[in-house]
């Protein structure tokens, strides 16, 4: 797999002045970890956005600053609230001698026959898990493969990932990781109408259909007893 680079810049300006820079198509963004003092600095917009993309939070990448490379991991990505594009970018420096813990995605392929055929329902129990590893020896993903999801007794477990020498998965062996659960019962399915139609009643502010036709009648009950008085 080809290295991932981004080229930052040195970034001058800070606190709501940050504005300019996101105008002008640059992130802000931080550099800090091991053997590195911590730095406020800008990056292309598009650039990261490219990286992101094929690295995640997973992946090392050369952060290039002053023509200078460092490996560094995405550590954290603020985004906007309101259309979740990219804010702020955390880059962490690692030590390529030292293991560090870091989530790694789950890639889920293939059909699971137990949907196609029986129809169930996936149920995905885990996106990630955590591993323990050199930064060089941080898997990019860990590819899940469903079709072995013949029944509704079959699960695919973090033991089924594998094991190998230069990572530990931290996550229990035992931990599901997907399985397939049963299609609802036509009996199921009324029980449930049922009760959601019975709870939404007690909910705080919601209107019962009799309150709701006394509380229309009695604008016109006091108009009619205003007029008894006069």
């Amino acid at each position: 797999m080809q290295q991932i680079a981004i080229t930052a810049a040195k970034r001058e300006v800070s606190g709501k002045r940050v504005k300019t820079l996101r105008n002008a198509g640059k992130l802000p963004a931080v550099l800090y970890g091991h053997n590195v003092e911590t730095q406020a600095l800008e990056i292309s917009e598009k650039e990261f956005a490219k990286a992101f993309k094929s690295a995640g939070e997973s992946t090392l990448i050369n952060l290039v600053v002053d023509g200078k490379q460092r490996p560094v991991l995405i550590h954290d990505v603020q985004n906007h609230y309101l259309n979740d594009q990219p804010i702020h970018v955390d880059f962490y420096a690692v030590n390529m001698a030292e293991k560090l813990k870091v989530h790694v995605p789950i890639h889920f392929v293939g059909e699971a026959p137990a949907v196609k055929a029986l129809g169930g329902t996936l149920v995905k129990n885990l996106s990630e898990v955590e591993v323990e590893c050199l930064p060089s020896d941080i898997p990019q993903n860990f590819e899940v493969d469903i079709s072995k999801l013949e029944n509704f007794e079959a699960a695919i477990r973090v033991s089924d990932l594998g094991i190998e020498a230069k990572f530990t998965i931290l996550n229990p062996a035992d931990e599901v990781i997907v399985t397939v659960a049963r299609p609802r019962t036509e009996e199921e399915m009324k029980a449930l109408d049922e009760t959601v139609t019975e709870d939404v009643t007690k909910v705080e502010g919601v209107i019962k259909p009799e309150a709701a036709s006394a509380s229309a009648d009695e604008p016109a009950k006091k108009e009619s007893a205003k007029k008894e008085e006069k």
